[in-house]
């Protein structure tokens, strides 16, 4: 089978595992998309009361997106664009999930999980500006944006080739991660966004 459509299909039926879902039905016969931000990525898990399986949940969908992009530098001989493709196929399933009905998370964890496999350096950094901007503000919505708006600045100096699918990918998923969290911006601008551990407005969490 041809690399690109092996790669860019098992990438994104593995973004599309929609663990947070799973993880919630499994151990506490809930429906995550019922509570809170209705979000199945691991902070709306989280706040539900299930840190636990919010951690669980980031891992896994860490895991998972990191699995995508090794899988395409497998299947694809090292080819870098492959590997690209495969990250935005990877996060695209767990925005868009085929069996949610297309309705997923927001790609923070996934987006990190692609970043880390595609180029290491530039996710710690990323992850870096993800912690010092929650640290200050927590708000898990502002430092998901910033962190994500920060990567392509990483991404550029530490990988050197150009190609389109490089510079496409590089900001695509960031974009991708920024818009889906056009709700919480608004709540952002407005004050009334909540603050990781508040205990208040727990539905408007990102991730």
């Amino acid at each position: 089978m041809n690399p690109w459509i092996a790669s860019i299909s098992v990438a994104y039926l593995l973004g599309s595992i929609p663990f947070g879902y799973l993880l919630v039905r499994i151990f506490r016969n809930e429906d995550i998309r019922q509570h809170g931000s209705g979000n199945i990525g691991a902070t709306n898990v989280a706040r539900s009361g299930a840190k636990g399986l919010g951690l669980a949940t980031l891992l896994l969908d860490l895991g998972k997106a990191y699995a995508a992009v090794a899988i395409a530098r497998h299947a694809g001989a090292g080819n870098y664009d492959i590997e690209v493709a495969a990250a935005v196929a990877a996060v695209m399933g767990h925005v868009f999930p085929v069996w949610l009905g297309f309705r997923g998370g927001k790609g923070v964890a996934s987006a990190l999980g692609v970043f880390l496999a595609l180029t290491w350096p530039s996710a710690v950094g990323t992850l870096l500006v993800f912690a010092a901007v929650f640290a200050l503000t927590r708000y898990v919505s502002l430092a998901s944006i910033v962190g994500s708006a920060a990567f392509p600045l990483f991404g550029f100096h530490f990988v050197a080739l150009r190609t389109p699918m490089v510079v496409f990918g590089f900001l695509f998923i960031p974009l991708l991660v920024i818009v889906k969290h056009h709700a919480n911006i608004g709540r952002l601008t407005k004050g009334t966004e909540s603050r990781f551990g508040s205990g208040s407005r727990s539905s408007k969490a990102a991730a």
